[in-house]
This record gives C-alpha cells, structure tokens and sequence, in this order.
C-alpha cells in the first residue's frame, strides 16, 4: 500500500512539474499562423504575431483576443490566443482555445499536426 501512496504521489508530482512548471508543450516551439489575407481578424493578427515574436505576450494576448472577436470562425486565430495563453501559463484557457481551433481548422495540418494542440486538448480528454 505505501508503494502504490508513493507512485501516485510521484506521478502527480511529475505531471504538476509538467504541465504547471514547465508548460505543456512549451519543449516543441510553436508559431503563431497567419490568417487569410481576407479575414476580419488579419490585422490584430498580424500585430498579435509581431508582439509574441517580441516577447510582448500582453500585448500577443490582446491582439489575439481582438482577431478572435473580429472573425469568431478564424481556426488560426484561435490557435494563436491558445498558443500565448500557454507562455502565460493559462493552461486549460489554452486547451479551450486548442479546441476550438481544432474543430474549425479540419483543413489546416499546421494546426491539426501541431504537437503542443495535441496536449493540451488531451488534458480536455
């Protein structure tokens, strides 16, 4: 019985490492993608990729968030918010963001081949 206590404790202890310390996916670099030239959501989105490039990840984050609201339906979009709510540490805000991608971007292989999607909608699992 104190072997189990001490593999679960262990185990939990790993999996809090993982995906609270270091950040689920964040060993796979990630770029954000660009939208269709003519989506509503272009513009914040190119903005949202100059400051995630920079480091500037409040800005990422409002700019993403802006280019989601401007085009709800931009799969890209989407998997860009994800991809700065995950270097913020926002884990299951991410994975919900991962989803939605996911569902919208059926044709997209960056997105549906993306590693770091992979892991987070798995935590949704």
């Amino acid at each position: 019985m104190k072997k189990l206590s001490r593999l679960v404790l262990c185990t939990f202890a790993v999996t809090c490492l993982v995906m609270g310390g270091l950040g689920v996916g964040t060993a796979v670099a990630a770029s954000p993608l660009a939208t269709a030239a003519d989506s509503k959501a272009n513009e914040p989105n190119n903005q949202g990729i100059e400051a995630y490039t920079g480091e500037d990840m409040e800005k990422a984050h409002g700019s993403f968030t802006q280019a989601v609201e401007a085009d709800p339906a931009s799969a890209e979009a989407h998997y860009n918010l994800a991809l700065v709510l995950d270097k913020m540490g926002q884990h299951k805000e991410a994975a919900l963001e991962f989803k939605k991608a996911q569902d919208l971007g059926k044709d997209n292989p960056d997105i549906q081949n993306s590693e770091i999607l992979k892991g987070h909608v798995g935590m949704l699992e």
